[in-house]
């Protein structure tokens, strides 16, 4: 175990970089997207970022994720960093949350032209909560007919990863040790239906038919490293390419904090995406 691991405050201690434009894809203050554009000629390769904080608006914000989204403009890659609203916050829970996700990630192609975004390749990395969120973005395509959630032309994900995510919804309402702890998911997915996890719990989405790559802290406090070592072992099951990259002496906020061994492993799985032929 490392001696002292970062927190939450030596994240916002640092300077604080700021997006290219912003766009909204509803009414509510958090139906926003931040774009953040590298300089060079377009198309640009482009990252879906994912903020997580318990699918909670007042644990976090897609502002969180505004070091790493910097850092990844400075190596050349547009980042598409997305809000929604929690659980905790008028119209999300379910459905809400899921759609807001979901209509964020399509709205990249709708400003796609405008931006000068190249969606003919697109990386989704989601952090915590977000991971679950990525993953279930790519996992779109295969939701049931019946549910809600389903539409007909779903933005392509052609590559996620998970940063110390929580992929399966039913894991971790049974696990107390989670960090975001087991109330949330049924304010997540919703009670009064015949089966709630059919379209909210990635697992129930298996296989995805993209390649998945999760990056876990060995020494992570809030998300307990057997979510991913079991999510792994369930899309091998499924026939899913999905690869579980432990990093040692690393907590939950090195996951998204630039100039960590973590993020480091993050950019070489994001560089990896891109270079794979399509």
């Amino acid at each position: 175990m490392p001696h002292s691991l970062l927190t939450w405050d030596d994240l916002a201690s640092r300077a604080r970089a700021v997006p290219d434009a912003t766009i909204a894809y509803g009414a509510d203050a958090m139906q926003k997207v931040d774009v953040w554009l590298p300089k060079g000629k377009a198309p640009h390769r482009t990252v879906l970022m994912v903020h997580g904080g318990c699918w909670q608006t007042t644990i976090a914000d897609r502002r969180l994720m505004d070091w790493v989204a910097d850092d990844l403009r400075r190596a050349g890659y547009a980042v598409w960093n997305i809000d929604y609203r929690g659980v905790d916050r008028a119209g999300g829970g379910y459905p809400g949350t899921f759609a807001d996700a979901a209509a964020a990630a399509d709205a990249l192609r709708t400003h796609a032209a405008r931006f000068g975004l190249d969606t003919s390749r697109v990386v989704a990395v989601g952090h915590s909560a977000g991971g679950h969120l990525a993953l279930w973005l790519a996992g779109r395509p295969r939701l049931p007919a019946t549910s809600p959630l389903a539409t007909r032309d779903p933005l392509r994900i052609a590559h996620v990863i998970s940063l110390g995510g929580l992929p399966d919804l039913e894991a971790t309402a049974a696990s107390p040790d989670n960090g975001c702890g087991t109330g949330v998911v049924a304010k997540l997915v919703g009670t009064g239906r015949p089966d709630p996890y059919d379209d909210t719990s990635v697992p129930r989405l298996l296989p995805l038919g993209v390649p998945q790559e999760l990056v876990n802290g060995r020494a992570d406090r809030i998300i307990p490293f057997r979510m991913a070592t079991d999510y792994v072992a369930r899309a091998h099951a499924a026939g899913d390419h999905a690869t579980l990259h432990e990093v040692r002496d690393t907590g939950h906020v090195e996951l998204v904090t630039p100039d960590t061994a973590a993020w480091a492993e993050t950019k070489r799985l994001i560089a990896a995406a891109f270079a794979r032929r399509k």
